[in-house]
């Protein structure tokens, strides 16, 4: 069976910085009911080429410098040139890759991020997975790839991107509440692991990450979730492990974020 992980970071082709200027990539992986119960992960790596990575059915984690993704379908992560990142999976997974020239990189985000995939990207990203990977593209094509780029330039930053500060007394807090995402640690006693003040916490959270100190720990919460989920854990258990009072109330914030349930969110995306 093909290594989905060397499928979605082709070397052949992020590091080939001849050929077409785009090239598409689609990969799946299906496995075991005991490989999807496995977490699968890739090393910290990086492209000559842009990428951006798009999930048709499952869920992907890709950790960058600037913070980690959980990443579903109709949502793309985009990877600059040269961007160092990872990326962990546990369920059936299938999805593509576009690999862009340096060039055309430009006057795309300069980080890491998530964006939607519109109507009009998705059908594009579909037409350029036929093209032929060795030729060079046709004017036709290359007008198509404009309009590809000014979709990705043009799409909105989704929420599902956990910043990572860099101020090492955050970086220590942070640490802690991914590791117990579902602690009910005050902020006060947060604060205390890093050696700050509550105070200096909001702070700081704020200005390196642009999120509150509560909203970043609802979303490493949330990302944290949806991991569980896609392995197949309960919702009961994961509320239980995500510190909500009850699967009332971790379904309640669900649909707050997502406007869906948690098994129906997971049932639409998983599905092979």
């Amino acid at each position: 069976m093909v290594d989905v992980v060397k499928e979605i970071h082709d070397s052949d082709y992020s590091e080939c910085l001849e050929g077409p200027e785009l090239i598409v990539r689609c990969w799946e992986h299906k496995g075991s009911l005991s490989e999807q119960s496995a977490r699968r992960h890739s090393h910290w790596h990086q492209h000559l080429r842009g990428q951006l990575l798009c999930i048709d059915s499952g869920l992907i984690q890709v950790r960058t410098g600037q913070g980690s993704w959980i990443l579903p379908p109709q949502r793309a992560g985009w990877i600059p040139p040269g961007a160092m990142h990872s990326v962990h999976f546990a369920s059936h997974l299938s999805g593509r890759s576009l690999l862009f020239r340096p060039e055309l990189c430009d006057l795309l985000p300069d980080i890491p991020c998530v964006i939607s995939i519109s109507e009009v990207l998705g059908a594009l990203m579909l037409r350029a997975s036929g093209w032929e990977k060795s030729m060079p593209l046709i004017p036709e094509q290359k007008r198509i790839v404009d309009v590809i780029l000014d979709e990705i330039r043009l799409s909105p930053h989704e929420s599902l991107h956990l910043p990572i500060p860099q101020d090492r007394r955050l970086e220590c807090i942070t640490r802690a509440v991914l590791k117990e995402p579902g602690s009910a640690r005050t902020v006060e006693q947060w604060a205390t692991i890093g050696a700050v003040s509550a105070r200096t916490l909001r702070r700081l959270m704020l200005s390196e990450t642009g999120m509150s100190f509560s909203q970043w720990r609802q979303q490493a919460r949330l990302a944290h979730a949806l991991e569980m989920l896609s392995r197949g854990v309960s919702v009961t258990e994961v509320s239980e492990a995500c510190g909500y009072a009850s699967p009332a109330n971790f379904i309640a914030m669900f649909r707050r974020v997502f406007a869906d349930s948690p098994a129906h969110y997971l049932a639409c995306r998983t599905k092979k």
